[in-house]
């Protein structure tokens, strides 16, 4: 890990791929150049902390002019490991695996689902969307054969500790978690959770506190 990767805050880190989406959009309209006010506007942040994000990459863009959306574009991809892609195996091919497996956007944008685990052994040896279905005794094999380099847990919340045990023997260090539980990893692991029903919750509330409109 370089000195600068070590450096960039978690909070810029994770505004950079809505930045990236924003550049993406300016690179589809054929826009040459973007203000740090106008990737502010779309990113929903301010352009201060936009400048203060970008500097971090070592782009600091010219007065009057701003940056160049293509070089902008290429640099943060470089920094966060996309110019190349990681393949990905899903965990738990219930309906949300499934669904995940069916999701194109993955394959778009660098994530090439390689396989689904289950430990239902019926479900094994068939294929879901043109993915194909291991038994989770065969996942340290795959992650060798296959170069697995981040694992989604899309199984019960009863389940996700136990796989995430798997997953750490089977070298895996990159884990997106959608499991409704707290699960830990070894040390060295990189792990996000999607917690679906907290941010309904949170919306709830939101909702719950509106100011009823007047008649």
């Amino acid at each position: 890990m370089s000195d600068r990767t070590r450096r960039i805050p978690e909070a810029t880190v994770a505004r950079l791929p809505v930045y990236l989406r924003s550049l993406a959009e300016l690179v589809g309209d054929k826009t040459a150049t973007v203000s740090s006010e106008r990737l502010a506007e779309m990113a929903g942040v301010n352009a201060a902390k936009v400048r203060k994000d970008l500097s971090y990459l070592g782009s600091y863009g010219t007065r009057g002019v701003g940056y160049d959306v293509e070089y902008l574009a290429f640099q943060m991809s470089r920094e966060l490991g996309l110019t190349h892609d990681w393949p990905v195996v899903i965990i738990g091919a219930g309906n949300l695996g499934q669904a995940l497996a069916n999701y194109g956007g993955f394959r778009d944008r660098g994530f090439p689902v390689a396989a689904l685990i289950d430990a239902n052994r019926e479900k094994v040896g068939g294929h879901v969307h043109g993915v194909p279905v291991h038994h989770i005794d065969d996942l340290p094999r795959l992650a060798k054969d296959l170069g697995i380099a981040i694992a989604v847990i899309a199984t019960p919340a009863g389940a996700a500790q136990s796989v995430a045990d798997v997953l750490a023997e089977a070298g895996i260090r990159s884990i997106l978690n959608f499991a409704p539980t707290v699960i830990s990893v070894p040390e060295g692991t990189s792990l996000r959770k999607v917690d679906l029903a907290l941010e309904l919750q949170i919306l709830s509330f939101y909702q719950a506190h509106r100011t009823p409109e007047g008649p």
